[in-house]
C-alpha cells in the first residue's frame, strides 16, 4: 500500500477537496474560518495549502459565518455546502444557534471547531470548559443535540472512518444536516501516513429513495376515497428538486396546492392550483381549503405548528392524513399514512396508482377573494403623513422585482407579511428561514444566497431588531465585494412579538424600545452604520422613495442599504389561523383572562391525530 505522510489537518481537507458532486466540482465548496489558538495552526495551515481547491472565506462572527454557509446550502437545495470552523470556547460555541438553524432545516454543513489537547498535558488551556464528574467532555459537547452526525478526532486515524460518515450523512436526503467533527487542536498538527486512495476523488450522488409498493397502494387507496383533498408542500419539495413533479402530479388529479414557508415557491403563485400559503401565516384560500379537506397529503414538510395551526387547521370530520416524507420520522408523524420516500419518485408512483382519478378543481374564488382583500394593502399608499406599513414595503420590493429576484427573510414581522403577500415566480425565489426563526440569518443568509447564485438578484429583507443582532458580516460582503440588497424596516423594537404580547392580553413590556427601561430614547443611524462598514446606504421617507432607492441599488456594485421607518402595529389582517402559546391561567389583567378563555376554546379543536 502506497502512503503519503500528512498532518491529520492536511489529510482532512485534502480529503474534502476530492469529494465531489456530480458534476464534478467539489461537494464542500469552500470554508469560512476565523482562527483562534485552537485551529489556526493545524486547521490554518493545512486550509493555505488547498486555498487554491478548497478557498477559505474570513466572517466577523462565528454564528453568522455558519448561517451563510447554511444559505448557500439551501439555495442549492443541498448539492453542495461549506466547512466552517473556529477555535476552541467562546468562538465555537457562537456556532450552536446556527447548527440549531441547520439540523431544524436538514441543511448540510460541515463544523470543524478546535477541541482541548487530546494528550491532556496542559489541561487547563485557554478557553476550557472543565467538567469535573467527566474528563472526556468539552465546550464542543454542546454541539451534539444538535448535529445529526459528532465526533472528536483524538487520533489522526480516526479520519479514515469519520470524514467517510461525515460526507455520507451531508447528502443522504434522509439524515442530512449539521456534522460536527470536534479537532483537538494537539492532533491537527500530528502526523500519519495515510493511504494514497484515501484521496482518490469520489462522486457522491443524492440517493433517490424508491417509495414501498404496500406504502403507495394505501395514500392511493386513501386519495381515491376522497372528495376534497388537499396537498401541502413543503421544503422536502424543493431539495428533492420535486418541483416541476409537484405540478404534474397536481395537474394530473386536480388537487391543489399548500405551501409551507419552505415549501413556497414551489408552484408560482398564480398557478390555479395553488391556493397560496398555509397556517398562521397563510392565506384564506388555502385555510379554508385545509379545514374542509377530508385528506391531506404532505410532501416533504415537517408538519410544524406553523402549518397546523398548532394542529387545529385540518378539522374536517373523518379526514385522513398522510406524509410522503424521505425521512419516516416525519413520515410518520400524527399518525399519517407513511409513504417515506423521495418525493419525486413517490409522486411519480401515486401517479400512476391513482390512473386516471380526478377531484373537482377548486373554485377560482377563493384565490380571486383573496387576492381582492390583501393587494390594496401592498399599493403604494395615497397622500398623508402615516408611517408606511409592512405590508406597502413588501409591495415596493415585489414592484421592483425582476425575474432573476430571491427576496429572503428569517425571523420578526417579515416572514408572516412576505408568506401570505410575496408572490413567487420561479421555485427558490423565495428563501425563508422558519424551521428555526433564528434572528440575524438575514445579512449572513443573504451573503450565502448570492455566493451560491451569483446571477441572481438577492433581496434581504429584515427588521431593526434582527439588524442589532448581527450585522457585521455587512463588513464581510462589502469587502467581498458581494452584491446584495438589505432593507431595514425600522418599527424601533420586536415589533412582531410586541403584537403577539398585545393579542394574548399583555400589556405592551420590554419589546419596543420606548416601551423598555431606557433613560434614553433610541436614536440609531442605521444607514451611516451600514455606510461605516462599506456599504451604499441611504434612508428614505416614503414608499415612493423606498421604490426610487430600489431602482438605485440595481446599479450598485457592492450591498446597498435602504432603511425605513414603519408602523409596528399593522399587520395583514386576512388569513391566519390560531397558534398556541401559553396564556396565563392566572393573571390579574381581564385582558389576559379573556385571552386565556379564547385559548381553552381553541384547545379543543386540536386533533392529536
Amino acid at each position: 500500500m502506497t502512503t503519503i505522510r500528512l498532518t491529520a489537518a492536511q489529510a482532512m481537507v485534502r480529503y474534502l477537496a476530492a469529494q465531489l458532486t456530480p458534476s464534478g466540482v467539489p461537494f464542500i465548496a469552500g470554508c469560512w474560518g476565523i482562527f483562534g489558538h485552537g485551529n489556526v495552526v493545524g486547521l490554518g495551515e493545512a486550509l493555505y495549502g488547498v486555498r487554491d481547491q478548497l478557498p477559505t472565506y474570513r466572517g466577523q462572527n462565528e454564528q453568522t459565518m455558519a448561517h451563510a454557509a447554511i444559505a448557500y446550502a439551501k439555495q442549492l437545495g443541498r448539492d453542495r455546502a461549506m466547512m466552517v470552523t473556529s477555535s476552541i470556547g467562546p468562538g465555537a460555541l457562537n456556532m450552536v444557534t446556527a447548527a440549531g438553524v441547520a439540523h431544524v432545516n436538514r441543511l448540510p454543513v460541515l463544523i470543524v471547531p478546535g477541541d482541548v489537547f487530546a494528550h491532556r498535558g496542559p489541561d487547563p488551556v485557554l478557553q476550557q470548559t472543565e467538567v469535573w464528574a467527566d474528563g472526556t467532555v468539552s465546550a464542543n459537547d454542546c454541539f451534539r443535540p444538535v448535529s445529526r452526525f459528532f465526533d472528536r478526532i483524538i487520533r489522526p486515524e480516526q479520519l479514515l472512518t469519520a470524514l467517510p460518515r461525515a460526507m455520507r450523512v451531508m447528502t443522504d436526503p434522509a439524515e442530512c444536516g449539521p456534522v460536527t467533527l470536534a479537532f483537538c487542536q494537539d492532533v491537527q498538527g500530528e502526523a500519519f501516513d495515510w493511504p494514497e486512495e484515501f484521496f482518490t476523488p469520489r462522486v457522491w450522488r443524492r440517493r433517490i429513495v424508491q417509495p414501498d409498493p404496500v406504502e403507495v397502494e394505501s395514500v392511493a387507496a386513501l386519495l381515491k376515497g376522497a372528495k376534497a383533498p388537499v396537498i401541502v408542500a413543503g421544503g422536502g419539495v424543493h431539495y428533492a428538486h420535486a418541483t416541476d413533479d409537484l405540478r404534474r402530479f397536481a395537474e394530473a388529479h386536480q388537487i391543489p396546492v399548500v405551501e409551507t414557508q419552505a415549501g413556497k415557491s414551489a408552484l408560482p403563485w398564480d398557478h390555479p392550483l395553488n391556493l397560496g400559503p398555509i397556517g398562521v401565516t397563510g392565506a384564506a384560500s388555502a385555510n379554508s381549503r385545509c379545514a374542509e379537506a377530508d385528506m391531506v397529503l404532505g410532501v416533504g414538510t415537517r408538519f410544524q405548528d406553523f402549518t397546523t395551526g398548532s394542529w387545529s387547521l385540518f378539522s374536517a370530520p373523518g379526514r385522513n392524513l398522510a406524509s410522503l416524507n424521505v425521512l419516516a420520522y416525519d413520515a410518520m408523524k400524527h399518525g399519517a399514512a407513511p409513504l417515506c420516500c423521495d418525493a419525486a419518485a413517490g409522486l411519480a408512483a401515486l401517479s400512476d396508482a391513482l390512473g386516471d382519478s380526478r377531484f373537482a378543481a377548486p373554485d377560482p374564488a377563493l384565490k380571486a377573494d383573496w387576492f381582492a382583500a390583501v393587494d390594496p394593502l401592498t399599493a403604494p399608499p395615497g397622500e398623508g403623513n402615516a408611517l408606511p406599513t409592512d405590508m406597502q414595503v413588501v409591495g415596493a420590493v415585489q414592484r421592483a422585482a425582476g425575474p432573476d429576484t430571491v427576496v429572503m427573510c428569517a425571523a420578526g414581522t417579515m416572514p408572516g407579511e412576505l408568506h401570505k403577500l410575496w408572490k413567487a415566480t420561479r421555485p427558490m425565489s423565495y428563501h425563508m428561514e422558519y424551521g428555526f426563526s433564528c434572528m440575524g440569518y438575514e445579512i449572513a443568509g443573504a451573503m450565502g444566497i448570492k455566493m451560491a447564485e451569483p446571477d441572481r438578484d438577492v433581496v434581504c429583507m429584515l427588521g431593526d431588531g434582527s439588524y442589532m443582532m448581527a450585522n457585521s458580516e455587512l463588513a464581510t460582503a462589502c469587502m467581498m465585494g458581494i452584491k446584495i440588497t438589505v432593507v431595514i424596516t425600522d418599527n424601533r423594537g420586536f415589533g412582531c412579538i410586541n403584537r403577539l404580547q398585545i393579542g394574548t392580553g399583555g400589556a405592551e413590556f420590554n419589546n419596543l424600545l420606548d416601551k423598555s427601561y431606557h433613560v434614553n430614547p433610541a436614536a440609531i443611524d442605521f444607514a451611516a452604520h451600514a455606510r461605516a462598514m462599506g456599504a451604499e446606504a441611504v434612508h428614505v421617507g416614503s414608499i415612493a422613495e423606498l421604490e426610487a432607492a430600489l431602482a438605485q441599488a440595481k446599479a450598485a456594485t457592492g450591498p446597498f442599504v435602504v432603511v425605513i421607518d414603519t408602523d409596528p402595529y399593522p399587520s395583514t389582517p386576512h388569513g391566519g389561523t390560531w397558534w398556541e402559546v401559553g396564556v396565563p391561567e392566572v393573571s390579574e389583567r381581564a385582558e389576559v383572562r379573556a385571552a386565556r378563555k379564547t385559548f381553552e376554546t381553541r384547545r379543543k379543536q386540536q386533533r392529536a391525530l
